[in-house]
């Protein structure tokens, strides 16, 4: 895979749109939901764009993940990603939009990124998203998205060749379309801001511009709501009482069918895909109705049902954890704790989907999440934000192991007060020291010398602390140093990768080494970390 080769059309550059897009979304995110007014004052366009491309992302990164990728491999999966992650009424619009540029993109792999490659991705992500609305609406993204289309046409008939040139082009000409919004939907006029979606686009786009240049671009000047006019803004909403959403395997031929169901049921109708999985989107009054006429013509699934109206379902109750797991062995023991697990993938946090997936499984009214590592813990914050808005109390936990996230759900008490409950299980995550053991995938010059391919790495509190050529004496230098400052609970969770030797020597070891510390022992099953240490 060509990484970072400049104006060549590579998988490298597909990653890295998606990498800067996130990150940037992950910035705009809040400040683009303040936007929100049209079709649905809901405050939430900025969070669906984050997590329709958190998606995407995640599907080019795991495309990715063995070096070997070509363009056309990334971006279709690119599309897939977005497509099956795509979230609201601009989502799933902008999962078209990257769909029509990962279709060119995947036609010109391996040519030049010239202007000619942008003008067309534009043009089919432009084409697509008009042809997945029902009834496509002015001073929306979709305006948005055709004024860049344009503008590069534009930059190309005039003789602009250059690729990063003619995208300048296409996103001045989308910041025009974009301050022009108000003066198309009257909603936003009243509320003195620009379309939120079309805001959105604005950075994915700014995003591409910094993949395509291999530069990384200053933050996007996002526009804000006049705070005089927004104040005083009318919020009342009196469309369809629900969102539903959900993917749909079903026969091309049958989608046509399902849109003039749909369409005679409510509005805001948007229905991309092809190949037999498709992505629904509607605003409707009867739910029901909706998820029927999907039954009717295919096997719906990951069926999403939101309240628009301001009138909602009754709430959930009682109090429920939700936390990362390493390995089947700790999944069942917090499973048999009564905790809703996500589990973790080798070298993969989990994604904000799984974790409010989890946390609408658990059905509760107060929530408390343990992220389990460092790389979980922003996702974990984003998901709880989202899930506060709709009245529930959720509190994050900033466990950094496993074995802090054990210590926690060891002292959790849902008879006590949330508050309570939540300073107990902080505190006993925050007494538990955690190491663990891994072998090193390449040299490298560490705090602690240089190491080398093969060589086993004993960290401690997240750093590279020992440097050896076994497990077992790694593990026990590194025991050796935490329990030199006291502790009187030792946990050793073994991997996958831990044999029974292992196992026998290092509990004779501290038996021996450290006779009044009490030893837990758990087959975690957990890849590359053959033992992960708690000590308390």
């Amino acid at each position: 895979m060509e990484i970072g080769v400049p104006g060549v059309v590579s998988a490298g550059v597909v990653r890295d749109w998606s990498r800067h897009a996130l990150a940037a979304l992950s910035v705009a995110r809040t400040q683009i939901d303040a936007l929100n007014v049209f079709p649905v004052p809901d405050g939430d366009t900025g969070t669906n764009l984050y997590f329709t491309v958190e998606s995407a992302t995640s599907s080019v990164e795991e495309c990715c993940a063995g070096g070997q990728a070509s363009a056309a491999e990334a971006a279709r999966a690119l599309a897939t990603g977005a497509l099956l992650g795509a979230r609201g009424n601009s989502g799933v619009i902008l999962s078209q939009i990257i769909r029509g540029a990962g279709e060119v993109l995947a036609d010109a792999s391996g040519q030049a990124l010239d202007g000619t490659v942008v003008q067309r991705l534009l043009a089919r992500g432009a084409d697509l998203a008009y042809q997945a609305v029902e009834h496509p609406v002015e001073g929306t993204i979709l305006t948005v998205i055709r004024a860049a289309a344009e503008s590069a046409e534009e930059a190309v008939k005039a003789g602009t060749r250059d690729g990063r040139a003619v995208l300048e082009a296409a996103l001045q000409g989308a910041r025009g379309a974009l301050e022009r919004t108000p003066a198309m939907l009257e909603a936003l006029r009243r509320a003195g801001v620009v379309d939120a979606g079309g805001q959105g686009l604005v950075v994915v786009l700014d995003a591409l511009a910094s993949a395509v240049s291999g530069v990384p671009r200053p933050d996007v000047e996002l526009s804000a709501p006049d705070a005089d006019v927004v104040s005083t803004r009318d919020t009342d909403y009196a469309g369809p009482a629900y969102e539903v959403m959900y993917l749909l395997d079903a026969d091309d031929a049958q989608v046509p069918r399902l849109r003039a169901v749909l369409d005679s049921l409510g509005d805001s109708l948007v229905v991309v895909g092809g190949d037999g999985l498709w992505n629904v989107h509607v605003h409707v009054d009867d739910a029901g109705a909706a998820v029927e006429a999907a039954l009717a013509v295919g096997r719906p699934h990951r069926i999403r049902i939101s309240h628009l109206a301001t009138s909602a379902a009754p709430g959930p109750s009682g109090r429920a954890l939700v936390a990362v797991s390493h390995g089947p062995g700790v999944a069942a023991l917090l499973e048999d704790a009564g905790v809703t697990v996500i589990p973790a993938q080798a070298r993969m946090r989990p994604a904000t989907s799984e974790f409010l997936g989890a946390m609408e499984r658990a059905h509760a009214r107060e929530l408390v999440l343990l992220p389990s590592d460092r790389d979980s813990l922003a996702v974990a914050e984003l998901a709880a934000e989202e899930v506060r808005s709709t009245g529930v109390r959720v509190a994050v936990i900033p466990t950094r192991s496993i074995v802090q996230t054990l210590a926690a759900v060891a002292v959790h008490d849902s008879d006590i007060r949330f508050d309570d409950d939540v300073v107990a299980m902080t505190r006993a995550a925050g007494a538990t020291r955690y190491a663990a053991v891994t072998v090193a995938s390449r040299a490298v010059l560490t705090t602690v010398g240089p190491c080398r391919e093969g060589d086993v790495l004993g960290l401690v509190d997240g750093d590279i602390a020992v440097i050896g050529s076994d497990a077992l004496s790694v593990t026990q230098e590194m025991l050796g140093g935490m329990l030199a400052i006291g502790g009187e609970l030792v946990t050793l969770l073994f991997g996958s990768e831990a044999d029974d030797a292992l196992r026998e020597q290092l509990v004779v070891w501290l038996e021996r080494q450290h006779p009044l510390i009490e030893v837990v022992t758990h087959d975690a099953g957990q890849p590359l970390w053959p033992v992960i240490v708690g000590v308390e």
